[in-house]
């Protein structure tokens, strides 16, 4: 399987995803120690300053989406990623829960930025009938990219010196530069004129697409079951080897990497969208009960459940992700993909926000019947987004990309 599209608009944009996300796998990797063990923050005030962050990019989200539609996408995606690379690089001069504060607020509206502009780029730099597969090929690649940053990161976690965490920060500074420079070869997409007439920012007015990117965003809780809520349960809840955590986190990985691009397909129009977050919702209820079946039982068989509970999670994670992507798109206008997807964009925040609370307050405080009432809540979650798309279709202006659609 090649790891990179065929070649033209689509390799740029993935070669420079490629580059961009190995410097963003080491930050992941090391952030916590570093802003703990070399700034001296406290762990409660490295938790207010991420949450603070994540606020402040939730709400620049679709205003800078606004702006790569007004000035050109690939413009505001360069100038987000120098940016990005500079204020990562400030990092290094953090000695204070304020300056972290400062930092990190300019890191998210340069991330907003680039997440709008990106939405737009994309657009813009393919035909409609291909976003899709395109969105999923960065998916596949930015898994790549992560998972190269964290095995690069561990020398550095091994070492445990500042000097070694500042080398890995500036890394991923260098890589922003790098992927801009690689972004310089996709040809400029026209900047779309502003609206003569009405609001501007139509996105957060379409009260069908703002109702999708709730139920997407809460959809989207479930990143957190592999992430924060099922390391908690193995090791607490079940007999299997602590070992196990890992594993579970190498076959979501690898998954994503083989077989994103390949869930995708279907996904293009809005009918085959909304069915395939249908089924999202169906597997990922499965993935819960499997989950948690878990307690209580020998270890090979718990071990058994939680590898099948994985494998079938990240199932309902493909097509989730793309299902996503096809409705996102198809119900923008092309006018306004820009704010649109940074809109969208908002969803998985909010998702990501509240997934920590909910997921370990039911699997983890709850226990087995937790993991159930989390599994009924993706099953509704899912069964509610036909309805919400055949809405939002009927409310679209007469585009060609807003057909109604009979889900």
């Amino acid at each position: 399987m090649r790891l990179l599209p065929e070649p033209g608009p689509a390799r740029t944009l993935a070669l420079s995803t490629l580059v961009n996300t190995v410097g963003r796998g080491t930050w992941l990797t090391v952030s916590a120690l570093f802003l703990t063990r070399s700034v001296g923050l406290s762990v409660r005030e490295v938790g207010v300053g991420l949450t603070v962050t994540a606020l402040v990019s939730l709400i620049a989200s679709t205003p800078m989406g606004y702006l790569a539609d007004r000035h050109g996408p690939r413009g505001i995606q360069l100038a987000a990623l120098v940016a990005s690379g500079v204020f990562t690089a400030a990092l290094v001069t953090v000695r204070s829960f304020p300056t972290f504060l400062v930092v990190g607020v300019l890191m998210a509206v340069a991330d907003a930025a680039s997440r709008g502009a990106r939405g737009a780029l994309i657009a813009g730099a393919v035909p409609a009938d291909q976003r899709v597969r395109l969105r999923a090929w960065l998916r596949a690649v930015t898994n790549v990219g992560i998972s190269v940053g964290a095995v690069v990161a561990g020398v550095g976690l091994a070492a445990d010196t500042r000097g070694a965490y500042v080398a890995l920060i500036l890394l991923d500074c260098v890589t922003y530069l790098l992927a801009a420079v690689v972004l310089l070869r996709l040809a400029p997409v026209p900047p779309v004129p502003a609206p003569t007439h009405g609001p501007r920012l139509i996105a957060l007015r379409d009260r069908p697409f703002l109702a999708f990117t709730v139920l997407d965003g809460l959809m989207s809780m479930h990143f957190g079951l592999l992430n924060i809520a099922l390391p908690l349960w193995i090791a607490d809840h079940t007999t299997a080897p602590h070992w196990l955590i890992s594993a579970c986190m190498l076959v979501n990985t690898v998954m994503v990497v083989l077989f994103q691009v390949r869930a995708s397909r279907g996904t293009e129009d809005l009918r085959g969208a909304a069915r395939a977050a249908r089924r999202a919702g169906v597997v990922i209820a499965v993935a819960c009960a499997l989950f948690a079946a878990s307690a209580g039982v020998p270890t090979p068989v718990a071990v058994a459940l939680l590898l099948a509970g994985a494998l079938v999670h990240v199932v309902g994670e493909l097509w989730h992700a793309a299902a996503g992507w096809g409705i996102s798109f198809g119900l923008a206008p092309a006018r306004a993909q820009g704010q649109y997807q940074g809109a969208y964009g908002m969803g998985m925040q909010l998702g990501g926000m509240v997934a920590p609370v909910v997921v370990t307050s039911l699997a983890v405080g709850w226990g087995a019947p937790g993991w159930l009432v989390l599994g009924g809540l993706f099953l509704v979650l899912g069964a509610l987004v036909p309805p919400v798309v055949r809405w939002a279709a009927r409310t679209r202006p007469a585009e060609p990309v807003a057909e109604p659609v009979t889900v």
